[in-house]
């Protein structure tokens, strides 16, 4: 398998890496800053220079060419304000479809998060809710097999080989290892496209999901 990662230094991400490159298969790494792909390399991915606020679909979808896979897994993280959870976590993971869409990679995976019908009262953090929810809903109107991963509160503790996965609400938090593990398996499994997964730990062998 060849699977082509959007925001591929992410913890969630080099998590993800590690255990495709483990097995033999082949991780391009779309990576904002240079200076982190020396990190992507020993994950074991193929890191390139994408940004993904300042560049087009076309381009993209240049890296995405020929690939089985797409994962979005890019965010604007901690610190961030709330224009640029509009401009990554959610128009960062349209262009990335569209990409994918303009390349024929059909098989499309996007990391999400639990409760985004929810008002904390947190500008910052209602934003970062409604771009996630507005690229789910971008993505569902898609002809591409996509499959949405909400994890619960993120983690780094150390994987447990077990989650709750369920198709209805879920609270509670998960390791960000476990949440990669769930990835592979549903790249490993296409009767997963169409369908909305909140994800937690529990006591599911992740082996066992599918």
């Amino acid at each position: 398998m060849r699977l082509v990662i959007a925001g591929g230094h992410g913890a969630i991400a080099l998590h993800v890496t590690r255990l495709l490159a483990a097995r033999g298969d082949a991780i391009t790494s779309l990576v904002r800053n240079p200076d982190h792909f020396a990190d992507v390399s020993a994950a074991g991915g193929v890191p390139v220079h994408c940004d993904l606020e300042t560049t087009d679909a076309p381009a993209v979808a240049e890296y995405l060419t020929g690939a089985d896979a797409a994962l979005f897994a890019a965010g604007a993280g901690p610190g961030s304000g709330a224009a640029r959870k509009d401009t990554v976590d959610r128009a960062a993971a349209v262009l990335f479809a569209d990409a994918a869409t303009e390349a024929g990679v059909s098989r499309f995976l996007q990391i999400s998060a639990t409760g985004l019908d929810r008002e904390t009262g947190d500008e910052v953090f209602d934003a970062y809710l409604r771009a996630k929810a507005a690229a789910e809903d971008d993505l569902r109107r898609r002809a591409l097999a996509w499959t949405v991963l909400r994890p619960g509160r993120l983690t780094d503790d150390p994987p447990t080989g077990r989650v709750q996965l369920a198709e209805t609400p879920l609270r509670g938090s998960v390791p960000r290892a476990d949440v990669a593990a769930v990835l592979v398996a549903l790249l490993d499994h296409p009767s997963t496209a169409h369908h909305t997964y909140d994800l937690i730990a529990g006591d599911v062998p992740i082996t066992d999901l599918f």
